[in-house]
């Protein structure tokens, strides 16, 4: 896993020295929940995956992994809202990258350079498309 935030002498262009030690710290809490490899992540493959209250407060808790749109909205949550155990639970290796291409977008800034960072992930790989059925004509 990648060593602790980096402190530098003068902060990032635009922000005090008080919002950059902030900005540090808060990607360093994104940064502590990775496992030391994506290949530590065993969640489940398919199937409905229900979150614990501490990951999904709101109403949405339940996430059917065979739905693309619920698949990633588990994985937004789990990035955003999981605890150190959580990610290696929830989040499958093999999914991982195959998402991140449109997840990067939907993740704010810091968790997707935090997760960019610590596991090389290609930023700018093309989307692939979901397989579609086939277009219904209507007559």
């Amino acid at each position: 896993m990648p060593s602790g935030p980096q402190h530098s002498a003068s902060a990032p262009r635009g922000f005090s020295p008080a919002d950059a030690e902030d900005l540090a710290l808060y990607r360093e809490k994104f940064r502590r929940r990775l496992p030391e490899s994506l290949d530590e992540l065993r969640g489940p493959p398919q199937g409905v995956v229900e979150l614990p209250l501490h990951l999904a407060w709101s109403e949405m808790t339940s996430y059917d992994l065979g739905k693309p749109r619920r698949r990633m909205g588990l994985y937004r949550t789990v990035l955003h809202e999981g605890l150190r155990d959580d990610l290696p639970r929830h989040l499958g290796r093999a999914p991982l990258p195959r998402l991140w291409p449109m997840l990067r977008t939907l993740v704010g800034r810091t968790v997707r350079s935090v997760q960019e960072d610590a596991f090389a992930v290609p930023a700018r790989t093309p989307p692939q498309p979901e397989p579609r059925t086939a277009a219904r004509h209507w007559s």
